[in-house]
């Protein structure tokens, strides 16, 4: 496996990232079958692991942590914060308070004294990024973060929060960990070039759109429960969607390439893409990754795929993981009554 340097950390990463979101409830819940996963994806050359404190409430943490008994110094580990891990309002977001608390609880959970890379989940409006950059400041000193990251940051809070770094001297983000696939091609429009611009890594997640490029969700076809369950009725049945796959497929048919190996090599060809994350939850989808871990796509591919999904843009409009407050909060874009009213 031919390793990439993470953006200019000067780490070294296999070209496929292993996501442990499907390792615990969520997914697969046994536990050592789980660990036999991570350690064929390890023997398989992949160095790069991803999980997050929420994936399963801790529990992937968990399963991680005993995968790498042994192992912890030849893989390139990286975990988040930012979502809710209970009830609790301050046990959450990406305050100095919380990140202080959350990295301690990852790193028992992961049975490390460090991560290699620290990111913050979502943006959090609630927080000045000074707050927050301060406080991953301190991990990265205390020598328990080696390096911190972004994910799914808008192109605009990414430069903010580059800015606030400079301008305050403290750590800046690495590395942004953005949805990407051939459905979802929004961020070639601004968040790649202003990585690229800023020297950053980039791990992409979902590359086969949460199952849906596997090939195995055509039009007229009954959808399986678990992966509706997770993303969603809707994500499988639109036709907008289904309309990118059923030319999809013929193409991969005609070049030979499973839909999941087109699908992977399409993501990880992008000049600005560092790693795409896979998230298997049985040995038999993680050995079918892997096999598609040589395939690279030739230009005449690569433009039959723009034609059918067009650069920069998502098949569904506005079908991104993280919606600003600026568009989900009714308060934020309309006038209030009195206002309008007076005009």
């Amino acid at each position: 496996m031919r390793y990439r340097t993470l953006g200019r950390t000067g780490i070294q990463v296999s070209p496929y990232c292993l996501g442990t979101m499907m390792f615990g409830a969520m997914g697969n819940t046994d536990h050592d079958d789980s660990v036999r996963i991570i350690h064929r994806a390890l023997d398989a050359g992949i160095n790069f692991v991803d999980t997050a404190d929420a994936y399963s409430r801790g529990e992937s943490e968990v399963i991680v942590g005993k995968a790498l008994e042994g192992r912890r110094d030849d893989v390139v580990l990286a975990s988040k914060a930012f979502l809710p891990m209970s009830g609790d309002p301050n046990h959450r977001g990406s305050s100095r308070r919380w990140i202080v608390t959350a990295v301690e609880n990852s790193l028992r959970r992961l049975r490390t004294d460090h991560l290699d890379l620290y990111q913050v989940h979502r943006p959090d409006p609630a927080t000045d990024i000074e707050e927050t950059l301060s406080a991953l400041s301190d991990l990265i000193h205390s020598g328990k973060v080696r390096a911190v990251g972004s994910s799914t940051f808008p192109a605009s809070e990414i430069v903010e929060a580059q800015w606030a770094a400079e301008r305050r001297g403290y750590e800046r983000f690495r590395t942004e960990q953005p949805t990407y696939s051939i459905v979802n091609r929004s961020i070639e429009r601004e968040v790649l070039p202003v990585c690229r611009r800023y020297g950053m890594g980039t791990l992409v997640w979902s590359p086969l759109a949460q199952g849906l490029l596997t090939g195995r969700y055509r039009k007229g076809q009954e959808i399986g429960t678990h992966r509706s369950q997770l993303h969603g009725q809707q994500h499988f049945a639109d036709e907008r969607k289904l309309d990118v796959v059923e030319q999809l497929v013929p193409l991969a048919e005609q070049a030979g390439l499973a839909m999941t190996h087109l699908a992977l090599a399409f993501a990880i060809a992008h000049p600005g893409v560092t790693s795409a994350i896979i998230g298997p939850r049985t040995t038999q989808q993680l050995d079918d990754l892997l096999a598609g871990a040589g395939v690279s796509l030739d230009d005449d591919i690569l433009n039959r795929i723009d034609e059918i999904a067009p650069p920069g843009t998502d098949v569904v409009p506005y079908d991104v993981a993280y919606t600003p407050p600026a568009v989900s909060d009714v308060s934020l874009r309309r006038r209030p009554v009195t206002e309008r009213s007076a005009a």
